[in-house]
This record gives structure tokens, sequence and C-alpha cells, in this order.
């Protein structure tokens, strides 16, 4: 699976941080750790983003498995977007582009296998064009969700179909941690993912671009990123490989930004990162967590700076921990992105571990239906925070222990159109 595609794994299953942060058991007592034990406020700032991740990656969200017929399809996809609305919800990040394939008929890619089993067969419908058109009919946005450059969650290129682009340019591709990734170093694959991903937004009224926590990938121990070449023969005015990977990660923000103002003026364009960037101990800007992942220096992604140099739209930084948790702790983080994002042009949303809640193998705090209502109490006092999204659909629908529910009668108590 993949992280956030995730396969739930986002900040779950990464290095360092997630394996020794998950054995934490951090307790934590009613209202501790917010500083507030005060009830919760009732609503949330007026046109604040209400939203759920729909994540497709190995029919993680939905379709509930491949194959199935187009009308179930169909009918479990609208099922996700009525849920949204009975949850007061006014946003669905839908992923349309998962592992270098789509959900919509395109001319540089095949068609998804998640939703016939087979790698570019026409499901006979158009995925994400009733989901554009079912939203709006609902009052929902619906944010078309794109991984850059993941390619196949499986290291054989024989396993996809024979038009791949991946297969027809092996050069672009590179086995690593048991996945295939575009190499983000050839600048032919960063034209290319660009011209993949906005011919969805060319042909659908989406409104925004959304990518998730993908750049370059997550450590693998004893395993490395083979671009040798790549940074051979574009590397040379570079200081060091990680300066020239910052730079391509970049590079595709800049330029995906720019082209999305041509495309499709207006449409905001938003990026759900790691929640880390780097630590404290690391860099005095950065936050008070440590060990672990860190963005900038593992996934060569300079999160903070696409924030303050105004770059993104919107920033939803994946803040998947409790209150009072040790190593990244949800009360120092939800702080630290404010003030990166204070003065700046970045709207700043937060993402939200439902998937934790009720779960037995997550920290005692996750054990309390309450924990996410207080993330939401919590950020009430940080004006920046405008809105969060819950990670993921399936969650949002089945709220095992309630905790979904629980922020609904606290903090949703009425519908809410977003502003952006």
């Amino acid at each position: 699976m993949s992280r956030r595609g995730f396969a739930a794994t986002a900040a779950v299953g990464l290095s360092g941080l997630v394996t020794a942060g998950l054995a934490v058991a951090a307790e934590m007592s009613e209202g501790s750790g917010s500083g507030d034990s005060r009830a919760p406020r009732r609503g949330d700032p007026v046109g604040a983003l209400r939203g759920m991740w729909v994540a497709t990656v190995a029919n993680r969200d939905w379709p509930s498995k491949p194959g199935l017929t187009a009308a179930r399809q169909r009918a479990e996809l609208v099922a996700h977007l009525d849920t949204a609305v009975e949850r007061r919800l006014n946003t669905v990040i839908f992923q349309v582009r998962s592992t270098a394939d789509a959900l919509w008929a395109s001319p540089y890619e095949p068609w998804a296998q998640c939703l016939t089993g087979v790698q570019g067969e026409d499901p006979g419908w158009d995925p994400l064009g009733t989901a554009v058109e079912e939203a709006h009919a609902r009052g929902l946005e619906l944010h078309a969700w794109f991984n850059p450059y993941r390619v196949a969650n499986h290291t054989d290129p024989s396993k996809l179909v024979a038009s791949h682009p991946a297969r027809k340019h092996p050069d672009w591709v590179v086995p690593y941690g048991g996945k295939l990734y575009y190499n983000p170093g050839l600048p032919e694959v960063r034209a290319f993912v660009q011209d993949a991903m906005l011919d969805a937004v060319k042909k659908y009224a989406v409104d925004a671009v959304h990518w998730d926590d993908y750049f370059y990938p997550y450590p693998v121990a004893g395993e490395v990123f083979d671009d040798d070449a790549a940074y051979a023969a574009h590397g040379g005015k570079f200081p060091d490989r990680a300066s020239w990977r910052r730079d391509n990660i970049d590079r595709l923000v800049r330029e995906t930004a720019a082209r999305i103002k041509k495309v499709r003026p207006g449409t905001p364009f938003g990026i759900s990162p790691f929640g880390v960037w780097r630590h404290a101990g690391t860099d005095p800007l950065g936050s008070n967590t440590r060990d672990g992942v860190q963005t900038y220096d593992d996934l060569h992604a300079d999160t903070r700076k696409w924030v303050r140099e105004n770059w993104i739209d919107y920033i939803c930084p994946q803040l998947y921990w409790n209150i009072g948790f040790a190593v990244a702790d949800y009360a120092e983080l939800v702080p630290w992105w404010s003030e990166v994002a204070r003065g700046s042009g970045t709207r700043l949303y937060v993402g939200e571990a439902l998937y934790k809640a009720g779960d037995p193998a997550q920290p005692a705090a996750w054990q309390d239906p309450a924990e996410l209502s207080r993330h939401l109490t919590f950020t009430n006092q940080y004006p920046q925070v405008r809105g969060h999204v819950f990670f993921a659909a399936r969650e949002v629908a089945a709220d095992p222990v309630g905790a979904m529910a629980k922020v609904v009668a606290d903090h949703y108590q009425k519908s809410s159109k977003l502003t952006h």
C-alpha cells in the first residue's frame, strides 16, 4: 500500500518517527494537553473547510473492490458524497491519479486498475466527471487529488499495461522500497507528469488541484534511490545532491502552480504534506518535534518555503498525532504551522487522523472518541487554521467509535459552504 493513499500509513508506517512514535502510549486526561478544559465551542469559523479524503489507491476507500459494475461503482461513489453531506462537510478530496493511471479517459496514462482490476481497461463510465457533477449537485467542492511521481506499488514493470509510459520510457523509472517511481530529477519527467495531471484540470471543473505527501519517496533502511545518472546530467550547479533534489521538487510546484493558472484560472492549488518540516534540533526554524521523518531532509520537499513564498494556495499538513504525543505533539505542531502561515497568502488547513480513532494499535489518547473534537477545539485559538480534512472516507462513514459524530455534534452543528 502507499502511505496516505497512502494506505492509511500516512504518518503511520513511516520510518523512524512512524515506527518509534506509534509505540509510545501517550496518556492524557480529558482536556489536558490542549490547555483548554472548557466545553468545545459550538460551530466553526464561517466558510471554513470541512473535508474528507477519498483514497482510491489499492481500493482503500473507493471502489470497495475492483471489478464492480459501473452502476455499483457509481452508487458507492455517490454514497460517499451523501455521507459527506450528512456529516456537514463541504469538501471532498478525491484521489484521481494514485499510481500513474487515471480515473478519467486520459491520452497520457491508462485507466486505473482499481476500477476494473485490469489497468487500462475502460470502466464504461466517467468517474471523475461523475464525481464533479454529483459533488456540485450536493453543494460540495471536489478537489482532484493527484500523486505526481508514484508509478506502482510493486517493482515489476511487466505488470504495467504495455502502453504505460513507464514501459515506453524505462529510463524514467526508479525502483525503490518495493515500489516504482518516476525520477523527479529528469526534466522530461517533470514536464510529463504535469501534462498528465493538468489534462484532468483542463477537462473538468474541479474546485482545486491537490497533492499528497509523496515527493521523493520516504526513506527505506538499507536502500538508495538511484538517481546517479540524472544527478550527473543535471545537478552540476548545486552544492550537493540534496539541494538539487529539493530544487527539482520546487520546480515541479512552481511550474504546476503557473500552469494551473493558465489552464483553469482561479483554481486553488493545495498540498497535504507530512506534518513535520524539520525538527528544532536540526534547524532553529523547525518545530518542537524529534526523531523520524523531516520533509525537507528526507522527502526533499521544502514545505515551509512553499507557504512563505506563496507558491501554493493552501497547505494541509497531516498532523496525524494526538495532543500530548511525545515526539510529535499536535499541540506543538498547530502553533508552528500557524506561525508559518501567518502573514502569507497561503491558507492553512489541518489533516486529521480519523482512521486512528479507536484503533487498539494506537496510543491511549486515540481510544477516547473525543480526541479529534479536542483537536478542533484547540485550533479555535489559532485564526490561521481555516479548516480540517479527515482521513478518510471509509472512517467518516463507518465511524466505529463515534469520533466523527462527536466532531459533528461539537463543531459542525450547521452546514457551511467553503469560502476561499
